[in-house]
């Protein structure tokens, strides 16, 4: 059954906003503390996802991605390019920038359960979309790349006290990999 899941960059202290300093925050560029090399290639085991699964951004994380990744050619890359992508987005963002995007309006919960019962649906970063894919009970797991580092500011992924269950945990170099699903 096909599943929604969440990926997200984190430090210990929770926080996922600004991981590679893009934002400019005195805090940010946390995830390459350790070299870019280690939180390159496949950290969140998608595997066979990047070939059979669909990409979903907010609409910042996509402009910011889109730019990023359209011109890399690394195996991962090349899988990302040619997924399809999905931007939710209240404006009108020039899709054509990275191939195979397409906006995502309306009904949020209609839209994604629609996408998500053809194939997984990956989110990355875009933090006000997760929690609006939270709330509303659309994420079936959480996969967690943790950055052993704390900078004691910043938004965290959750802004309620949320349950999980955790699935599996394992280290990659300095990283911890561990993936969750909501408690229930």
């Amino acid at each position: 059954m096909p599943k929604i899941i969440v990926i997200q960059f984190m430090t210990l202290d929770g926080v996922v906003e600004d991981p590679d300093g893009r934002g400019g925050s005195a805090f940010g560029g946390w995830a390459f503390r350790f070299g870019p090399e280690s939180i390159g290639g496949d950290r969140f085991r998608l595997g066979s996802i990047l070939s059979t699964g669909a990409l979903f951004f907010g609409r910042v994380t996509w402009e910011h991605f889109s730019h990023l990744w359209s011109a890399r050619s690394d195996p991962v890359s090349t899988a990302m390019n040619a997924m399809p992508k999905f931007v939710r987005t209240r404006g009108t963002p020039d899709l054509s920038v990275w191939a195979r995007s397409e906006a995502l309006v309306g009904d949020l919960a209609d839209s994604v359960s629609r996408l998500a019962s053809e194939r997984d649906l990956v989110v990355i970063g875009s933090i006000g979309l997760v929690r609006e894919l939270a709330s509303a009970g659309l994420v079936d797991e959480y996969r967690l790349l943790t950055v052993p580092t704390f900078v004691g500011a910043g938004q965290t992924l959750f802004a309620t006290v949320t349950d999980l269950d955790l699935v599996s945990v394992e280290t990659d170099g300095p990283l911890l990999l561990s993936t969750y699903r909501p408690a229930g």
